[in-house]
């Protein structure tokens, strides 16, 4: 990883979206900076696309797409995409409904099993809420398992099954092989026409986690804030740059330097 001050202004001004992970990228210790939230705002005052791409629920992503200055956001590690359209709020789900309802039984069933076998792990405390995954807790409300505790975790929903991964607060696990990546794909296609794959180096991905493995690895302008040095032997490949500052204020820290670039053009 370089330090994000070496990220060419050449490259940042080609930069016409952010993709960004939420939890410990745009928060610091479950909050929303100052900085990072008057970050946001720049961004889309700049006329640049701003798509948060996060594990939590769907009522999450229903309630911030409503207030923060983003053009939509992707949840549950790529389910859905929640959006504003003339002010009214729309979903679009990977999978249908009755698809879904059937995945939340078998999700019932394994989250129980669970928290029996794994002492100290919690069902995340937004989980009724969650419309296509199991979020177990393992660092938000609950004291920080055991990295073993949290193998055994990824192990049952692989298991079961799922595809499953860790964030750094939760083990998310669900039924299909969507991603990030893939949701993020879709969306920004059907909403803003853009082509991922064929303009990747128009867009920047920041995040923290794990369960941003596929984006670190997809977009050649990939940032983790400083705290992914904290994950770094879970990832298959490294994020591109790193910001001096953790969480929100690395955010905001990435979103002076996208800024300043742009500003010269």
């Amino acid at each position: 990883m370089q330090p994000l001050r070496n990220l060419p202004a050449t490259a940042l001004r080609r930069v016409r979206g952010i993709l960004t992970d939420i939890d410990g990228t745009l928060t610091t210790g479950g909050r929303l900076p100052a900085r990072a939230g008057l970050a946001l705002e720049q961004l889309r005052l700049s006329g640049l696309h701003v798509i948060p791409v996060t594990g939590r629920c769907i009522a999450w992503a229903e309630i911030l797409v409503r207030l923060w200055p983003v053009d939509a956001i992707i949840g549950e590690n790529g389910a859905f995409y929640s959006h504003l359209r003339d002010g009214r709020l729309l979903t679009r789900f990977l999978d249908n409904a009755p698809a879904r309802a059937r995945n939340l039984e078998r999700i019932r069933a394994l989250g129980e099993r669970i928290l029996r076998e794994v002492p100290g792990s919690a069902l995340a405390s937004d989980q009724a809420w969650h419309a296509a995954d199991l979020a177990i807790d393992h660092a938000e409300d609950v004291a920080p398992l055991p990295a073993d505790a949290v193998a055994h975790i990824l192990r049952l929903m692989q298991d079961a099954g799922m595809t499953a991964t860790v964030s750094s607060i939760h083990v998310n696990g669900w039924f299909g092989r969507h991603d990030k990546l893939s949701m993020s794909r879709l969306c920004a296609a059907e909403l803003l026409g853009e082509d991922l794959d064929a303009r990747r180096d128009e867009w920047l991905f920041i995040g923290d986690s794990a369960n941003d493995a596929s984006m670190f690895a997809h977009f050649p302008l990939s940032v983790g804030v400083a705290n992914v040095r904290e994950i770094l032997p879970q990832l298959p490949v490294a994020p591109a740059y790193v910001t001096d500052a953790s969480g929100g204020e690395g955010f905001a820290e990435m979103a002076a330097q996208l800024l300043a670039a742009h500003s010269r053009q």
